[in-house]
């Protein structure tokens, strides 16, 4: 190939690779010279060269018109080799592009190139003058060039985001990422791009990236949500950095994670589901992540917002002895206690009113269930390598036992029920003392099981738990080094504003690390 300047990219499409191979045969004097010979009589032009001594071969590269020419030439060539078994195959690989380009750091290049799942065929490499020649499938071809651009000429790099689910947090979301998106550019010089976004019946997809009239893509698109339409939008469109975006609460859809991971796909979620099933699949997708080299980011999974997860993760990797993690998980219940402890209203109005806001579930039992801060509590406890299970959660179920099952209209006829229980709980308080519904993960967390307890309690007004206000959420980290000076953390828990920034940082992160 000719000589390129650094910072250029010499592109071949439309090339062949002629594989040459032979056991204990290659390295005699003058099998060049006959290859060569053979091949220029055909009147064929070669590329790059590259001699693979543990394969026992040769690697030649042609233009795809001279593919078939050049295998059949160098068979009459080497006729009575191939019958003594001396050259045991010769054939092509074709749909082949060449890239060559200058890299200060080659090693940089090909882990970027190997990130997003292109491994060259070929590698021609001239250490004096950092000059690279590689070969890869055509069908990869503009991805490896976007990759290497991004490398060698510091241009932003492209990161495109799959967003699923649309609803407050996934919506929010979408409308952080086009408001901040030149600015990252700028700053970070990260160019993200929305290209895909999906609910439970459609997926739309913009290979160029969504501006402000996603919605209405949405609306008109003509693709069923399905995970393998968006694998195959990617491959066809040769798409780099790429991350799916969880937004749903949905079972089904976590399903999906191994083979994202699989098809090169980071993943960012706010979907506490997958955190919180069998230890077993919890650890196969760390297994399936790890290998194929991809990040799975779920800050949001607690606290939303709020740098819980990240603040346990740096402890316990430093080597930090975690001894505790108690708090106030749910944002619902937050508001629920926080009013009724220090108004007079009876609890069902509270309920009412937190419904009314949109701060509960449409039933209200699926907060007042404690399953969902039970859920939460179970992601801390594995981030400390803990082995616990759901089923080992003892959870306080604030709903009496004979409205669990009845219909959601008739719970809520029913709400004030709930009236005369918790306000004897509340009237039989120490003085000076407010309710809160907290988690609370303890005993020896050093063994390969915590305790953990999800339950109401009484807490002192002059307490961190009992200064809580509004819908705020909160986590007293406890360490060894810190003794009983718990790390705290708190502020505004739920909400999709709070909620999409989260989801929105860990992108971020992610993003940073291609």
């Amino acid at each position: 190939m000719s000589k390129i300047n650094a910072n250029e990219i010499k592109f071949l499409k439309n090339r062949s690779i002629i594989k040459f191979e032979g056991e204990d045969f290659l390295g005699e004097i003058g099998i060049d010279g006959r290859i060569f010979k053979a091949l220029t009589l055909a009147r064929i032009s070669v590329g790059v060269i590259s001699q693979q001594a543990i394969e026992n071969g040769i690697s030649i590269l042609v233009h795809e018109n001279d593919s078939e020419k050049a295998v059949n030439c160098l068979i009459d060539e080497f006729e009575s080799e191939r019958k003594s078994g001396k050259v045991s195959q010769i054939y092509s690989i074709n749909n082949v592009s060449v890239l060559g380009f200058v890299a200060e750091d080659f090693n940089k290049v090909l882990a970027e190139l190997a990130r997003n799942n292109v491994f060259p065929l070929l590698l021609n490499q001239i250490a004096a003058e950092k000059r690279v020649n590689i070969v890869v499938t055509s069908s990869q071809d503009e991805k490896a060039k976007n990759i290497i651009e991004s490398e060698i000429s510091k241009k932003p790099k492209t990161v495109h985001l799959a967003i699923i689910g649309h609803g407050n947090v996934g919506k929010t979301l979408i409308q952080q990422v086009l408001e901040s998106s030149e600015e990252i550019k700028r700053r970070k010089k990260i160019d993200l791009k929305v290209v895909a976004v999906a609910n439970s019946r459609k997926i739309a997809f913009n290979k160029k990236g969504f501006d402000s009239n996603w919605n209405d893509e949405v609306l008109t698109a003509e693709k069923p949500s399905d995970v393998q339409e968006l694998i195959n939008f990617s491959k066809e469109n040769q798409l780099e950095n790429l991350i799916v975006v969880d937004n749903t609460a949905s079972k089904d859809f976590v399903k999906n994670y191994h083979t994202l991971a699989e098809n090169g796909f980071d993943l960012v979620s706010s979907n506490k589901i997958f955190n919180t099933l069998s230890i077993s699949e919890y650890r196969q997708l760390r297994y399936t992540l790890n290998k194929n080299n991809r990040r799975y980011l779920y800050e949001t999974n607690v606290g939303a917002g709020l740098p819980l997860i990240d603040t346990i993760k740096l402890l316990h990797l430093s080597g930090e002895n975690i001894t505790r993690i108690k708090g106030v998980f749910s944002g619902t219940l937050s508001y629920v206690f926080n009013n009724f402890s220090l108004r007079d209203d009876k609890f069902s109005t509270i309920i009412n009113e937190a419904l009314e806001k949109g701060y509960t579930e449409p039933d209200p039992r699926e907060d007042l269930s404690g399953n969902d801060v039970a859920r939460k509590l179970l992601i801390l406890a594995r981030e400390l390598d803990l082995i616990n299970e759901f089923e080992d959660i003892k959870i306080q179920n604030l709903v009496p036992e004979n409205l669990l099952s009845v219909s959601k209209s008739e719970f809520l006829s029913r709400l004030d029920e709930l009236d005369a229980e918790y306000q004897k709980i509340k009237e039989n308080q120490e003085e000076g003392h407010v309710l809160r519904y907290v988690g609370d993960l303890h005993g020896d967390l050093q063994k390969e099981k915590g305790e953990l307890d999800v339950k109401l309690i009484s807490v002192p007004v002059t307490s961190a738990l009992g200064q809580l206000k509004g819908s705020d959420s909160i986590f007293e980290i406890y360490t060894e080094s810190y003794g009983e000076n718990p790390i705290v953390i708190m502020g505004a828990g739920a909400g999709a504003i709070v909620t999409a920034r989260g989801v929105f940082g860990d992108i971020l992160r992610v993003s940073e690390t291609k």
